[in-house]
């Protein structure tokens, strides 16, 4: 650690929450800050302005938090050394809601939330802390009983982000009694249910609840006869919440309240239809899936098979995320980084059973696993590079790294990842070579493209390291885009790519389905509907010079902007894009396969028509790449 990030981590120690971390911890944390310097009356963020990577800490001077009412500042906050800020990041994806500006000349740490997160996995004290510090400084309206309202930073377009976003599962068909039921009765239909809380009712609203400790403490002791109403038991009022809760504000609520259950409900209120009911348990339960500790697991596990089961609850945890709703963008965010984890932990078991690496290398993924798009267990796909070494030690190298590729690409099948049918793998010896044999690759790639297209795919320019040396990855970067420019002949060999797909709408607009085979009546939506998507977002990234995004939503997001005439184009292929890739998740999901082929009739009228939707705008995708590369022989 450096003079100046050790000087950050004294400072950080002495202020809340960053006193509960351990020193290698705040290490890691004041390593990554990047130090704000802001004059007088200078906005670091404003009222409606796109949220921030970061959360921000006051260093010195003076920062004031403030809201606009009826066209006039109001100052909600001032924020002095030592003060957090700037949370809305955290536990919310709308905008910021309010103003950030410095009342004098101010410095001010800028801390990434991607390197604080994974610290909160064990850290409950420092989440609640930061819980806590956002919701007293909300701006929105509370609740009579002080509880958040729905429509607060908490449950922001019904989808809180809080603690990994992360939802739970609960019990959805709770035990209900009215007031007037006994004592008696209520244990009566726990025992039988093998349930511990009965929720009291009034008109569909819950009044109270009575849990196994109540009873315990309340009838087992002869305070009350147990032929007393329930209601001279029960707690009340009883804690609501919203059906899509997360499990940090669960913990957060159940700790404000004192209260070990919360009762769910349809607008998160005490007037409303009861959904069901979450316990302790339910939060115990539910972290077993948090991102943060499958992460932890899979940089302990030591077999295949460990790793194994980590996957598989990364598969429950991404099921049970796009059944709550979650935007799909931030379920393949989360879902990448713990496949992720996962390929970079088979890769150091194979170096400890092969020993040290006898040269510099890196391991990079390919295709949907490069574009960090994988939710179903697909096939892998990956290249080796080892750096240059004199000619007396390649061979020696490279089958050391070959061992490597055999033994990684080996664990990740145990683990559930098929081989590649088409051998892009680091165990094989044509993807598995020295950076300079590399470097020779791509040149033959993209200069001689006629003569050299029997090994070349599309899916060997979307790629990300894996584990290894960054400057490898950046020399295959180097080549590709130097090769890129201007360069007619490797762009006509893509664009012909992007548009040889098969259709996926007949001339009377229906479905093309499979003829034959196993499939027979499915529809491929990954030859017809993805790969088009996949390989034009590829193209034009690289046609605009448009480096580090290999992700196909975001690349079109990007080519919005760096193409605005064309903007609405992009822009309906980023959401068909994400339709196509929710629909085949889900089909996935449910057969436990790779998704790719479709049952139409199982589809809703309603899914059916909103595929077809989500097909039109290939074909102004594939108008544009046409036209952009004067691409004729498709037309």
């Amino acid at each position: 650690m450096n003079i100046i990030a050790g000087q950050i981590a004294e400072f950080l120690k002495n202020h809340a929450p960053f006193n509960q971390l351990r020193s290698d911890e705040l290490a890691e944390i004041a390593s990554n800050i990047r130090v704000v310097n802001l004059e007088k009356k200078q906005t670091l963020f404003k009222t409606n302005d796109a949220l921030h990577d970061s959360f921000y800490v006051v260093a010195s001077g003076v920062v004031n938090i403030s809201v606009i009412v009826d066209a006039e500042e109001n100052i909600i906050d001032k924020c002095h050394e030592g003060s957090i800020f700037g949370l809305r990041p955290f536990f919310a994806k709308n905008n910021y809601k309010v103003t950030a500006k410095a009342r004098e000349d101010s410095l001010v740490y800028a801390i990434p939330i991607s390197v604080f997160k994974p610290l909160l996995a064990n850290n409950a004290e420092v989440l609640n802390f930061l819980l806590e510090n956002f919701a007293s400084n909300l701006p929105e309206d509370r609740s009579s009983k002080g509880n958040l309202v729905s429509d607060s930073g908490f449950y922001s377009e019904k989808q809180s982000e809080a603690q990994f976003f992360q939802t739970l599962a609960y019990n959805t068909t709770p035990l209900l009694a009215t007031s007037d039921n006994t004592a008696q009765e209520v244990a009566q239909m726990m025992a039988e249910s093998l349930k511990n809380n009965v929720i009291i009712f009034e008109k569909n609203g819950p009044i109270g609840i009575v849990t196994h400790a109540d009873l315990a403490s309340k009838i087992a002791t002869g305070r009350y006869p147990i032929n007393i109403p329930v209601s001279n038991i029960m707690s009340s009022p009883v804690v609501t919440v919203l059906e899509n809760v997360s499990l940090a504000e669960a913990q957060l609520l159940m700790l404000k309240n004192n209260v070990t259950h919360l009762c769910v409900t349809i607008d998160g209120t005490d007037k409303s239809t009861i959904k069901g009911v979450i316990s302790e348990h339910d939060l115990i339960a539910a972290q077993a899936s948090n991102p943060g500790v499958l992460i932890k697991e899979i940089k302990r596990s030591l077999s295949s098979n460990e790793l194994k089961e980590i996957r598989k609850r990364l598969t429950n945890l991404i099921q049970s995320s796009i059944q709550k709703n979650i935007p799909l963008t931030h379920i393949t965010n989360i879902a990448s980084e713990i496949n992720f984890a996962i390929l970079k932990r088979a890769v150091e078991l194979s170096i400890l059973d092969l020993g040290s690496p006898p040269a510099r290398y890196a391991w990079l993924s390919i295709g949907s696993q490069g574009r960090k798009e994988q939710l179903l267990l697909t096939d892998q796909d990956s290249f080796l590079v080892f750096e240059d070494v004199p000619q007396n030690k390649y061979i020696e190298v490279k089958d050391y790294f070959l061992k490597l590729g055999k033994k990684t690409t080996a664990t990740l099948e145990k683990i559930g990842y098929e081989l590649c049918p088409y051998g892009h793998m680091g165990s094989n010896m044509m993807w598995c070579k020295s950076l300079s044999d590399w470097i020779k690759q791509y040149n033959n790639w993209m200069n001689a493209t006629r003569e050299n297209t029997d090994n070349l795919s599309g899916i060997f320019f979307d790629y990300e390291l894996v584990i290894g040396e960054q400057k490898i990855e950046t020399a295959i970067n180097n080549i590709i885009y130097e090769n890129a420019i201007n360069n007619t002949l490797f762009f006509d060999f893509l664009g012909n790519e992007a548009l040889r797909k098969n259709a996926a709408l007949s001339f009377f607009k229906k479905f093309i389905v499979e003829e034959e085979g196993i499939h027979k009546d499915k529809f491929d939506i990954k030859t017809r509907a993805l790969m088009p998507l996949i390989d034009g977002a590829r193209l034009l990234i690289l046609s605009y010079d448009i480096k580090g995004i290999n992700n196909t939503y975001t690349r079109f997001k990007q080519l919005a902007i760096a193409d605005p005439k064309h903007s609405e184009i992009y822009l309906n292929c980023a959401e068909a894009y994400l339709f196509l890739t929710r629909i085949r998740t889900l089909e996935g999901l449910k057969n436990e396969n790779s998704g790719q082929y479709i049952n139409l009739e199982e589809l809703s009228k309603i899914d059916r028509e909103k595929l077809k939707n989500a097909l039109i705008p290939m074909k102004e995708l594939e108008e544009l790449i046409k036209d952009n590369f004067q691409l004729t022989q498709f037309s």
